[in-house]
């Protein structure tokens, strides 16, 4: 991983005072497949014109908390959004975390509605459920690894983290034990981890939401 650019004396300093390390959650901006409601998951779609304008506009949500690198997807409309808001910030982008790539669709990628989607859909139904796509259990899993990696090597840091909308809902839903609605596309959501003391194995890491798709999350 690069090394952060900005900031790394006040990371050093953090590591001393507090273990919680602070995500913002941002999902890509928009692609010609979110406009047209077709599933993307691991294809590779890249930005339009206004998924560019909503990386930018990112920024005014971002520029009243201090962050000390960006991290995101491989995926290009997940690293040409950091890369926008990289530059509007000041920040390096220091890593694409594969671990952080939207959930992969299998054979339901780049449909929308109708009887050939329906045909995928596994008996017990609801959003998501297709055959030969990813299990929304594993989804949660290296999503959340890579949110503890990060905070393992940088505690106390404040990250922005670049990825995609089902992967955020899914990791947050495990941490947090909630629903979670869909992610907008380049809203901040906002999230807290203390992890657990380290020689206890029965405690659990705490999470903390405080924004949510740009808006306060009640105490």
């Amino acid at each position: 991983m690069a090394q952060p650019s900005a900031g790394l004396s006040r990371l050093r300093q953090n590591r001393r005072v507090t273990t919680t390390t602070t995500f913002a959650l941002i999902r890509h901006g928009q692609t010609d497949w979110n406009a047209q409601m077709r599933i993307q998951g691991s294809t590779d779609i890249p930005l339009n014109a206004v998924g560019r304008g909503q990386a930018t506009d990112a920024e005014a949500a971002l520029s009243p908390y201090a962050w000390d690198f960006v991290v995101s997807s491989p995926l290009s409309r997940a690293a040409e959004t950091a890369d926008i808001i990289a530059a509007d910030l000041s920040l390096t982008v220091t890593e694409r975390m594969p671990q952080l790539a939207e959930r992969d669709y299998g054979p339901a990628e780049g449909l929308g509605a109708g009887p050939e989607l329906d045909a995928l859909r596994t008996p017990d139904g609801g959003y998501g459920g297709f055959r030969g796509a990813e299990s929304e259990t594993s989804v949660a899993a290296r999503g959340l690894n890579a949110l503890r990696e990060l905070a393992r090597t940088w505690p106390g840091a404040r990250i922005v983290v670049v990825a995609h909308g089902t992967l955020i809902r899914l990791c947050l839903i495990e941490a947090l034990g909630r629903d979670i609605p869909s992610i907008d596309n380049a809203a901040l959501t906002l999230v807290r981890l203390t992890p657990a003391p380290s020689g206890e194995p029965e405690a659990a890491d705490d999470w903390t939401l405080d924004v949510l798709n740009g808006a306060l999350v009640p105490a």
